[in-house]
Formats: C-alpha cells, sequence, structure tokens
C-alpha cells in the first residue's frame, strides 16, 4: 500500500474575508418555474406561458441580488 503524502497548502492571510453568497430560495424558484415550462408545454400554454413569466422574474431578481452582494464586496476583491 502506499502511504499518501500530505498537501501542504498556504492559508488565507489572517483577517481575510471569504465571501459566501446569502442563502436563498431564488435557484430553486429559477429551476422549478423553468422545469414547470418544459413539462407544460405539452400540455397547456397557459401554464407554460405562467411557469416562464415566474422565471423570467426570479431570474431577474437573482441577478439584482448578485449584483449587489458583488457591488458590497470590499475593493480589494
Amino acid at each position: 500500500m502506499s502511504e499518501r503524502t500530505p498537501v501542504e497548502q498556504e492559508a488565507t492571510p489572517a483577517g481575510e474575508h471569504i465571501h459566501l453568497p446569502e442563502p436563498s430560495l431564488l435557484p430553486l424558484i429559477n429551476a422549478a418555474s423553468l422545469a414547470g415550462a418544459i413539462i407544460f408545454l405539452t400540455l397547456s400554454l397557459w401554464l407554460c406561458a405562467a411557469c416562464v413569466i415566474v422565471f423570467l422574474i426570479s431570474t431577474v431578481i437573482w441577478i439584482r441580488s448578485a449584483a449587489r452582494e458583488t457591488a458590497a464586496l470590499p475593493l480589494e476583491h
């Protein structure tokens, strides 16, 4: 058996902030509405249109949220 050698990694400098996005339901809503639009395409055009509208609205809100989070980051990033 071969022994694994430990992999050395450099640690981030002390005090450096690691940015993580905020928890959100927008990706779930976005995916569910797109899946609904694909399914309802064969069943009902009205339901398909409703799902497409929800998809577009959630996409716009998600992009605005991501832009707001990115703008709030420090300039060093």
